[in-house]
């Protein structure tokens, strides 16, 4: 198959034994894509890929959970002996690398170049690794916030990062072949629709007429059982959990 994602880390908000926070490995003939970088999802990734030879990084927004293991990865390529031959691409929004530099206390960000080369993303952002295209949505989230459309060998598949429902959501999973979708929270709070719940996943998967459905940042309110159930009843098609260590070829 041409296109693969190995899940890497699935929990929300945090890291429990065992469960990293966002992270996943795309792989596709002459390119691996780390999406999103949550804590503890570095270790995993050495598991499964030498991260020297990662292609890119692809972040979908700067919230801790999906983006603090860029601290790991920078101490690596640049201390730990697994250098890259250039600097790794990362696709982020505005402002990751500023932040990065500021954990680092480095004042200027340029001081990052040599081990990172940041590409700010935007709604219909693309970059062509290998056979992989990936291709950025915006979409609703209480910070600037992205989906993720990967393409390779006719193959599709959607990553909804964070996002609360939205048509955009439905447009990233157009008829992809897999959508990896978070289900966050058990029910919405009052004027507020920054995450999805299961019944928010499944029905965004059955109107972009998704063939499956992967279900992912279950936050601490569900169990990731009960909300794959809940997101399989109102899709109504193959739904499936995310766990760690998982390959799925799409």
């Amino acid at each position: 198959m041409s296109l693969t994602l190995t899940v890497l880390g699935t929990a929300s908000p945090h890291p429990a034994p065992g469960r990293p926070c966002s992270g996943y490995l795309l792989s596709a003939p002459g390119a691996e894509v780390w999406v999103d970088a949550g804590p503890g999802s570095f270790a995993e990734l050495q598991r499964h890929t030498d991260p020297a030879g990662l292609g890119a990084i692809w972040i979908s927004h700067l919230h801790a959970d999906h983006t603090a293991d860029l601290l790991s990865a920078f101490y690596a390529f640049a201390y730990g002996g697994l250098t890259p031959p250039a600097p790794v691409p990362v696709y982020a929004p505005k402002g990751c690398a500023e932040r990065l530099a500021g954990f680092l206390g480095r004042p200027d960000p340029g001081s990052l170049a040599g081990v990172f080369a940041f590409h700010t993303l935007r709604d219909g952002h693309t970059a062509r690794h290998g056979e992989l295209l990936l291709g950025s949505r915006a979409l609703v989230h209480d910070v600037p916030a992205y989906g993720l459309r990967a393409q390779a060998g006719g193959r599709v598949l959607a990553y909804s990062g964070d996002t609360g429902p939205c048509p955009a959501l439905i447009d990233t999973a157009r008829d992809a072949d897999l959508f990896l979708c978070e289900a966050d929270i058990d029910a919405h709070r009052e004027g507020e629709q920054v995450h999805l719940t299961p019944e928010d996943a499944g029905a965004a998967a059955r109107a972009a007429g998704a063939r499956s459905l992967l279900i992912t940042h279950t936050g601490p309110t569900l169990t990731p059982a009960a909300a794959t159930a809940r997101a399989a009843a109102a899709f109504g098609g193959p739904t499936r959990t995310a766990r760690e260590g998982a390959v799925h070829r799409v």
